[in-house]
């Protein structure tokens, strides 16, 4: 075994190495955001009714034109599009509307929330993405290793991986081009055009869903093309990998669309699995309601956009007489949120996490009820600490794309999740570990 730790002795990180080569031609599927010297244009055909279409691309000058079914209910006209295309975000829709290419029976709208009835005739053109400026920002980085051709960082909680409308600045991809010494580069956010819709939570997506970006310095051409094959949410710490080359780029990638990427996290949970140990098996969509959010979609239902997700998980140590319980996940799948979305639907979300039901109130609740009366202040300050889900990618293993060897990495939790873990161990003398 080759150890790679030397490269960074200061990091509190480790990592190893032992040797394949893995043979494919050809690129990976592109991308949730996509960075270019000059944004593009592809125009497809009028959408031909009923079907609804994922389409591939920019998207811009898509059209659609189409009644209303006569058994449709009235809803909001930004909903009723969004239905109609795939592959074209709701935010995406909402602009072409603010722009005025949407129009009911002849007439132009300009309201997100106009309401359609059964027969309305509705005619859309999605408008062009709109371009992102990110630019070289010296922010530090915990680098746990790099060479030629990967970074390997440890990135903080609430750092967003990369710039999305509401998040321009101080995200990965600022820091990584400062560090690889490229210029500003000119981006199309594409993201939105994928499910994520904005808002805090999801304009950075998660370390589940496959995706990645090709950063292209104008100057360079394609020279150097740093990549982030996969991401982290905003509030998830932990490891990620960054390619700095296109072969790099495209082999990470591979990996991660075939599920041999080894990837390991833990969380602490609201609450404790009624089994120590299983593997959740439930497909995942986007909540029709609430879209900054996923849903698990359980039995035969066949809802529209969900995806097979696979996750095991391991109780490491009941907390505070099942109060909370540090868990151990590994992903098969990759999803959007998966690990969060999976938690929620065992009826344990984590410990902080707002948006899937791991809020303070329900922390409170829990803990207060299995702690002994002498640590309820204890229990209230240590609630009050919670400002994220508490979840951390622990290590990371994946097949070099130049060497061939395999890598593997890990790094424990930061100060905030320790110091949590630490208060909810010292609640009950009497916790177990499994």
């Amino acid at each position: 075994m080759l150890s790679l730790t030397a490269a960074v002795p200061s990091s509190p990180c480790s990592s190893s190495s032992s040797l394949l080569f893995f043979r494919r031609k050809g690129c990976c599927g592109f991308p949730r955001f996509f960075c270019s010297s000059s944004p593009s244009q592809e125009s497809s055909p009028t959408l031909p009714p009923p079907e609804k279409q994922a389409l591939r691309g920019n998207h811009a000058g898509v059209r659609l034109e189409e009644s209303v079914e006569r058994s449709t209910t009235r809803s909001r006209v930004d909903a009723w599009i969004s239905s109609r295309i795939g592959g074209v975000s709701r935010a995406r829709i909402q602009a072409s509307i603010r722009s005025g290419l949407v129009s009911v029976n002849g007439r132009t709208i300009d309201k997100v929330s106009h309401i359609i009835k059964s027969g309305d005739k509705v005619s859309c053109t999605i408008s062009e993405l709109q371009p992102l400026r990110a630019e070289p920002e010296d922010i530090p980085l915990d680098i746990v290793y790099e060479d030629a051709h990967i970074l390997v960082v440890n990135k903080p909680a609430n750092m967003v991986v990369h710039p999305a409308p509401g998040n321009a600045n101080g995200t990965l991809v600022n820091a990584i081009l400062h560090h690889c010494k490229l210029p500003s580069i000119t981006c199309l956010d594409q993201s939105a055009d994928y499910g994520e819709d904005g808002g805090s939570d999801s304009s950075d997506g998660d370390s589940s869903d496959f995706f990645s970006i090709d950063v292209m310095s104008r100057s360079l051409e394609a020279s150097v093309r740093p990549g982030i094959v996969h991401r982290l949410d905003k509030g998830t710490s932990g490891l990620l990998v960054v390619a700095k080359d296109e072969h790099s780029h495209a082999h990470l990638a591979e990996q991660f669309k075939e599920h041999s990427i080894r990837r390991v996290y833990v969380s602490l949970t609201s609450g404790t699995p009624s089994s120590t140990s299983g593997r959740v098996e439930v497909p995942i969509a986007r909540d029709p309601i609430n879209r900054i959010r996923m849903t698990a979609i359980s039995g035969l239902s066949n809802a529209r956009g969900a995806r097979f997700a696979a996750s095991r998980y391991k109780v490491i140590q009941v907390l505070a007489g099942g109060g909370s319980a540090l868990v151990e996940w590994r992903l098969e799948t990759g999803r959007t949120h998966q690990i969060r979305v999976h938690a929620k639907y065992l009826g344990i979300p984590l410990l902080g996490d707002e948006v899937y039901g791991g809020t303070k109130s329900l922390a409170l609740s829990l803990l207060r009820s299995r702690s002994p009366s002498a640590h309820r202040a204890r229990v209230d300050q240590t609630v009050s600490k919670l400002q994220r889900p508490c979840l951390h990618a622990l290590s990371l293993g994946f097949r070099h794309p130049h060497t061939g060897k395999e890598a593997n990495f890990s790094c424990p939790p930061p100060s905030d999740f320790s110091e949590i873990l630490r208060d909810l161990q010292s609640f009950t003398p009497g916790d177990h570990r499994s």
